[in-house]
């Protein structure tokens, strides 16, 4: 049988965004792209991560402007993974960060982000989670 990687379950060409981006923009950015989360970068660096949840409990509810920058609001260490890690590494890393996406890099290049809504599609199609991540969004 063969491993599963990474690369199989990840969603390709994951949106960027810079550090020094405002939260609108970001907002904006997931809202036209239909995403919840963006790559951030510092130059060609990836750096970290923004969600749609960072936006709102980082970044609002402490009274942040939508002017504040994306880099006061993201993840500050990064946990990634390369296309080709087996899935269950990538399961182990997010279950130990406790986060939900981890973006996956290629040279240090972003090609993908990887999600517990990616996992459960792949691995348990029938569960609640795969329903819901393959659910249309409700606008």
């Amino acid at each position: 049988m063969v491993q599963q990687t990474v690369a199989d379950v990840m969603t390709p060409e994951p949106t960027t965004i810079g550090m020094s981006d405002t939260l609108e923009t970001a907002a904006r950015t997931m809202a036209a792209q239909d995403v919840g989360a963006l790559v951030v970068q510092a130059g060609n660096t990836t750096v970290g991560i923004v969600t749609d949840r960072d936006l709102v409990v980082r970044g609002l509810a402490q009274g942040l402007g939508t002017e504040a920058m994306v880099g006061e609001v993201a993840s500050e260490e990064l946990v990634s993974v390369g296309p080709g890690v087996p899935v269950e590494v990538a399961v182990e890393l997010m279950r130990a960060a406790a986060v939900r996406r981890i973006p996956v890099l290629d040279e240090h290049v972003p090609v993908g982000i990887v999600s517990i809504g990616d996992l459960a599609t792949e691995r348990d199609p029938m569960s609640a989670l795969a329903d819901i991540s393959e659910a249309e969004p409700n606008d």
